[in-house]
């Protein structure tokens, strides 16, 4: 019985002190901009016709002068109705473009070679990278900007997902990881950026060569973000109204389960401290769940403050990224959590190939 008590000892102490941090954290005031600079917004967009027009709607709709604006839209060979329903929305805005990409740049492949190439036909010095199914805040640009000091090379904002019950949950995902890696961020340790609420200096992005000459990822966010800190720069990570993004959730468990089973292949990258923040929580459940280990009564209760850690923990990100939830939702995530730790798991072991965009790619080529 000394391995269980030391072991939960040492998780919800790690919990509190977690909580102690994030509670502890204050909005940071960004210092206002005396002029806004011209920036571009890349966009690679693939059969995304369920979701462009509200991308687009978004990013008409930001808070910063359209003239300094340049947004471009990387049409991936989609075969739907993409092309058509971006060059209706755009017709008479002329901060938005689209630009249709062929062929192939350097070992660039799919969204990365969108990127590679809209990177090239970008004319500003900061790029803004964002996703089809993305709807960003107003205040998305300025908020980001004033957080690009001269030495850094890298801005990730905070993302969630809304819609249905399954989209809310997975919108809490979201929060949850990405406010862990923020936490590790603000402490100087370089962990990951999300490359659909991402700002990257073009000095930054040039300093690395470009996604043409980097080994074909289908995590190219993390892949970047790891040259650009590798060269020097620095990074932030932030989280607040400001810089939220909303996404569009998946909509089928399947449909999960191989956007789940991709970033799992980029998780190999990730810094040891969070594989030892999302490592405990499995042996968490396996030592609470141990036949005969622990008497009933002691597992409720371990299980129940559990669930009021991780309950406040994601109040106060809530709070933070200017989002509500209710408690009952807060509490079914415990279970959704559970659930879709387990079978992501079971997923990313099968010997399947990894499904992106109507694309396949074996584990070896990704």
């Amino acid at each position: 019985m000394l391995f269980p008590a030391v072991f939960f000892s040492v998780f919800f102490g790690l919990y509190g002190f977690v909580l102690l941090l994030v509670a502890r954290r204050r909005l940071v005031e960004l210092p206002a901009l005396a002029a806004g600079p011209r920036v571009s917004i890349l966009l690679a967009a693939r059969n995304e016709a369920a979701n462009i027009e509200r991308c687009l709607g978004a990013l008409a709709a930001l808070d910063y002068p359209a003239e300094q604006l340049e947004i471009l839209i990387g049409d991936d060979a989609s075969t739907d109705d993409t092309v058509a329903l971006v060059r209706r929305f755009i017709h008479g805005k002329p901060q938005f473009r689209l630009v249709p990409i062929g062929g192939q740049l350097g070992t660039a492949r799919g969204k990365s070679n969108v990127l590679a190439q809209l990177s090239r036909a970008a004319t500003t010095d900061y790029f803004f990278i964002t996703d089809a199914d993305m709807a960003l805040s107003p205040r998305w640009v300025q908020t980001m900007l004033a957080a690009a000091t001269p030495e850094v090379g890298s801005v990730t904002g905070i993302t969630t997902a809304d819609g249905s019950l399954f989209g809310r949950l997975q919108g809490l995902d979201w929060l949850f990881g990405l406010n862990l890696i923020r936490l590790l961020s603000d402490r100087g340790l370089p962990v990951a950026a999300v490359g659909n609420n991402m700002l990257v200096r073009r000095a930054a992005y040039e300093s690395i060569g470009g996604y043409e000459t980097l080994a074909f990822s289908i995590t190219e966010d993390v892949q970047l973000f790891e040259r650009v800190v590798a060269q020097g720069w620095q990074f932030r990570n932030l989280i607040e109204p400001g810089v939220l993004g909303v996404s569009a959730p998946q909509p089928t468990v399947r449909q999960l389960l191989r956007q789940r089973k991709r970033w799992m292949r980029g998780a190999g990258r990730l810094p040891w401290q969070l594989g030892v923040l999302f490592s405990s929580y499995g042996v968490f459940y396996t030592v609470l769940g141990w036949p005969g280990l622990l008497p009933g009564a002691t597992v409720a209760a371990l299980y129940a403050a559990k669930m009021l850690f991780q309950t406040i923990f994601l109040h106060i990100t809530l709070r933070q990224a200017g989002r509500q939830e209710s408690l009952p939702v807060l509490l079914l995530y415990e279970f959704y959590l559970l659930a879709m730790s387990v079978a992501v798991l079971a997923y990313t072991v099968l010997p399947r190939p990894i499904v992106w965009k109507e694309r396949r790619y074996t584990w070896a080529e990704s």
